[in-house]
């Protein structure tokens, strides 16, 4: 099975995925100023979900009401379910959410249940933003310097590191993409969930390569004489099964919790669901042949035209 030698396909397939999250990310950038809509969580403002025991109002209705006690706090309402609604708005206190929740009763002619109410200041959620933008980049800088050390024995060892954060980029660039476009057509929004599930892909996307990785290295001792390009062929192969058999383990189990989890955590289990699928993918056809193309310096080649039979 000569998996490195479609490598540019793998490119290319990669490429073609992660292109129309980009441009929902500049269509959600034009239209709210920013590539991925931001929840309470870093923009700071309050989350209301309700249930509804009788009669469910229309979503004009909830809008209305909740605009008549909080006017100017831009409501956001997403049903949940068929009797639930989430509402995100910018911040509101405890007295106005009991008003506002008074209203809804007389609306539905009964009883509702709060299931969640939250704040969270501007200032606080900036700073959390701040901190998450630190902790993606720690990461990878955490990742690039344990890797080069880690191979320390290999020629090019920080090879393995760069091909490592470039793979893992790759899923950071799918994650975000497809965020992109969900929020686009469902309203999603990025809140800590989201964050949890993006700095779970990154892990167990390097987890991956580095299995893949160090069967090369086991390799490259074994098989010295072995040219470079089937000496990795040769490691992807070996560990094919098992990088596969490992993550669909995971993938069946977040399916399983994607059809019956409920609304609560299925913007989470999906996103993790997507990174899960895209970090297999990048360890076994991105991350390797990046190492076979920067050892064979392919890049200057690529733009020469092919000889010409004499």
């Amino acid at each position: 099975m000569n998996i490195i030698k479609n490598r540019y396909l793998y490119f290319l397939i990669s490429l073609l995925v992660i292109i129309p999250g980009l441009i929902f990310m500049i269509i959600n950038w034009v239209n709210i100023g920013t590539p991925i809509p931001l929840g309470i969580d870093f923009t700071g403002g309050s989350l209301l979900e309700v249930q509804f025991t009788g009669t469910r109002p229309t979503t004009e209705q909830v809008q209305s009401a909740f605009i008549k006690f909080a006017p100017n706090t831009d409501p956001v309402i997403q049903p949940l379910g068929e009797d639930s609604y989430a509402i995100r708005s910018r911040t509101i206190d405890d007295a106005t959410k009991g008003q506002i929740v008074a209203e809804f009763e007389s609306l539905s002619g009964s009883p509702i249940n709060t299931l969640t109410f939250s704040s969270v200041s501007a200032s606080v959620g900036a700073e959390v933003a701040r901190a998450a933008a630190i902790a993606i980049l720690m990461a990878a800088a955490a990742i690039l310097l344990y890797i080069w050390y880690a191979f320390r024995g290999v020629d090019h060892a920080f090879r393995y590191g760069t091909a490592a954060i470039l793979a893992m980029l790759h899923d950071v660039f799918v994650v975000l993409g497809v965020e992109a476009i969900l929020a686009y057509f469902l309203g999603w929004e990025a809140d800590a969930l989201f964050l949890t599930a993006l700095l779970t892909v990154i892990g167990f996307s390097v987890h991956d390569t580095i299995v893949v990785f160090d069967r090369i290295r086991e390799n490259s001792h074994v098989y010295r004489r072995v040219a470079y390009e089937p000496l990795v062929n040769h490691s992807i192969v070996q560990t094919l099964d098992r990088s596969i058999n490992t993550q669909l383990t995971v993938m069946f189990t977040l399916f399983a919790l994607v059809l019956f989890g409920g609304d609560s955590i299925r913007h989470f289990v999906i996103i993790l669901l997507v990174g899960i699928f895209s970090g297999t993918y990048s360890s076994i056809f991105n991350a390797s042949p990046i190492l076979v193309v920067w050892e064979n310096q392919e890049w200057k080649n690529w733009f020469r035209r092919p000889a010409t039979a004499q």
